[in-house]
């Protein structure tokens, strides 16, 4: 007899081997006709998995977590199939799940024009109405290298080619197609119902520029028809939020040709910018950081020490004077050490705090580069604490407090809490490892938050929390972090003295709440389609005239909000003043103060909204107390 225990802990009982398809059956009709893949003892497999001994067992069904990457494996094969249906000379390479759908490369002397997605996908429902069973079979890796070399398929070789020879494949086979793959995929190409192709691309074969460009097919894959047009929805909403569209229409920033991966702030962007950092400036001197600044360029010999060199170089900017070699900094955390080392510390001073608006260079693909999402050039509102080890639960806790405040005052409300664990190359053995892991658990678990755990995503020097945050349209954003390092201050003579005298090396906790600024500000006009809150929009209010007869209060009641600490414009221009608001509204300016004769006389202003809603008239004294209300800082 063998047990199959499922999630409920209940067990259900077999005398030979069955399949996972059995099972469902044996558990009922409904769910083996729900049933798309299942999960042996945490590994996904497919339905026609035989199971030999006693097991734990999840049937997923499209309620299961896992259920949209199999949907979106499957629906990769799919698109595979259509394709080569349609264009028999096409060669498949490689189709995986990405975020929010998959993509398929496909080598072929004739590129796919818009015209031929439409038809790949009226073949790929084609395929779903012929309702195919999806089987797996296993070949030796030599008898798979013949197998596709004898089909014309010797892109595929290659990759075969390259696994050891000692390995078992398993293929998958729809119909005519049938294809290399680690599985699982659904019992049946029926199983496929909302699926889009959205885009063409170009992509080097094995990512290596050297090699020739294939063509890359991208497509989104959801449970049913209602998610699927909900994500269409999302993307049309994300275009007319795009950060590079809006930087440009509101004049903020630009980027240029001579400058990749670097941005160039204009007058209004920069002001957002300055509102952003001096509110953090504020946070963190609340908090007890210290301020300090670090040059940008350091010698190698330190990044050898701090273990950069070894784990980073390739991302690091490189130069030379003198014949020393220097790095510009990728990061601020070796120079805030340089900055504890220079004098002799007590364990009574620890915790000690450094904060920089520190700028950073990192040497991304260029193909990486989006915007000022993905930059080159960054600045980071970076914190170091340097604590004893009993510390740094109490200091974990204190940040996440301030982290939730600082999201909830720029608007984010919903948030999700994760540890990366360690990665494959790192620094240190696992005992300290374990240390540093544990350490940002019971902090967190103390604090009462929950939290998702990433293996293999932390920091080669110690694992880390981060925020991940929501937007207005449902997107999630990762945004600060708070990392354990046990490593870097032993690597660069981190020492104070401890209680009975001896010298101990520090651990270094590093921080950051908004992360990149050129980040956070794009994923802020984003979030609020460049309609930002009255205490983060560059200009705050514009005052306009109707005719000249008001252009002297005009001038003098900007001069008052300007002098009162707003940023406020003036219009004087010969322009009717339907023009001028319409304009201003289009520039996306919080409020907008008209004074005609009425209000001259008055010593007031009319007041509109961008959203068009009229407030009336009201003093000056009265608008600014407004504006107070509304957290801004006059």
């Amino acid at each position: 007899m063998l047990a199959v225990v499922l999630p409920d802990g209940s067990k259900r009982e077999f005398e030979q081997a069955v399949t996972v398809a059995d099972v469902a059956a044996n558990i009922g009709a409904g769910l083996a006709k729900a049933a798309l893949a299942g999960k042996v003892n945490g590994k996904l497999v497919d339905l026609s998995y035989r199971i030999e001994s006693d097991v734990a067992l999840e049937i997923v069904t499209e309620k299961h977590p896992d259920a949209l990457e199999v949907l979106r494996h499957s629906t990769a094969h799919l698109l595979a199939q259509a394709t080569q249906r349609l264009f028999p000379d096409t060669q498949v390479t490689i189709g995986p799940v990405v975020d929010n759908g998959f993509y398929y490369d496909f080598a072929r002397k004739t590129p796919f024009s818009p015209e031929d997605l439409a038809k790949i996908q009226a073949e790929m429902e084609t395929i779903v109405k012929e309702g195919l069973p999806v089987s797996r079979s296993v070949m030796s890796r030599d008898e798979a290298v013949s197998f596709f070399k004898n089909k014309g398929e010797h892109y595929k070789a290659e990759i075969i080619e390259s696994i050891p020879s000692n390995e078992e494949l398993s293929l998958y086979s729809q119909g005519e197609f049938i294809d290399l793959c680690r599985g699982p995929h659904v019992p049946n190409t029926g199983k496929l119902r909302a699926f889009k192709l959205m885009k063409l691309a170009g992509a080097y074969w094995r990512g290596d520029a050297k090699n020739e460009m294939l063509q890359r097919v991208y497509g989104t894959a959801w449970l049913n028809d209602k998610d699927l047009k909900a994500y269409l929805t999302q993307l049309e909403e994300a275009e007319k939020r795009d950060h590079r569209k809006l930087g440009k229409q509101l004049h903020l920033f630009h980027m240029q040709d001579e400058a990749p991966g670097l941005v160039f702030w204009h007058p209004k962007g920069w002001s957002i910018w300055q509102a952003v950092e001096q509110y953090m400036r504020r946070v963190y001197k609340k908090s007890g950081y210290q301020e300090v600044r670090c040059p940008q360029i350091l010698d190698v010999s330190l990044w050898q020490r701090s273990g950069h060199w070894d784990n980073y170089k390739e991302n690091m900017f490189i130069t030379e004077s003198e014949k020393r070699t220097y790095a510009v900094k990728p990061m601020n955390c070796p120079g805030h050490i340089q900055v504890f080392n220079t004098g002799l510390h007590s364990y009574r001073e620890l915790p000690i705090r450094y904060g920089e608006f520190g700028s950073c260079h990192r040497n991304e693909a260029s193909g990486a580069l989006h915007g000022i999402l993905r930059v080159r050039g960054f600045t980071q509102d970076d914190g170091h604490i340097f604590c004893t080890e009993d510390q740094i639960e109490s200091e974990v806790s204190a940040f996440h407090e301030q982290a939730l405040k600082v999201y909830g005052d720029f608007g984010f409300q919903e948030l999700q809490v994760k540890i990366a664990l360690r990665p494959e190359k790192r620094l240190g053995d696992d005992v300290t490892w374990d240390k540093a892991e544990g350490a940002l658990r019971a902090a967190l678990a103390k604090a009462g938050v929950e939290w998702q755990e990433l293996p293999g995503e932390g920091a080669f020097y110690g694992p880390k929390i981060e925020y991940h945050l929501k937007d207005a349209i449902g997107r999630t954003w990762q945004l600060g972090t708070m990392q354990v390092d046990f490593m870097m201050p032993g690597r660069l003579g981190a020492e104070y003295v401890a209680e009975d005298s001896s010298r101990r090396t520090p651990v270094m906790l590093h921080r950051a709440i908004v992360g990149s600024m050129e980040r956070f500000i794009g994923i802020l006009i984003e979030n609020y389609a460049g309609a930002l809150p009255v205490w983060l929009a560059p200009i705050q209010a514009v005052v306009m005239n109707i005719t000249d007869a008001q252009a002297e209060f005009v001038g003098q009641a900007t001069k008052t909000l300007v002098d009162a600490g707003l940023r406020v414009d003036a219009d004087l221009r010969n322009e009717k003043i339907g023009y001028k608001i319409r304009e201003h509204t289009l520039q996306k300016v919080p409020y907008l103060l008209v004074v005609g004769d009425r209000e001259r006389d008055s010593q007031s202003v009319s007041v509109r909204t961008t959203a068009g809603e009229d407030l009336g008239v009201m003093s000056l004294d009265a608008f600014l107390g407004k504006l107070k209300s509304e957290g801004v800082k006059a």
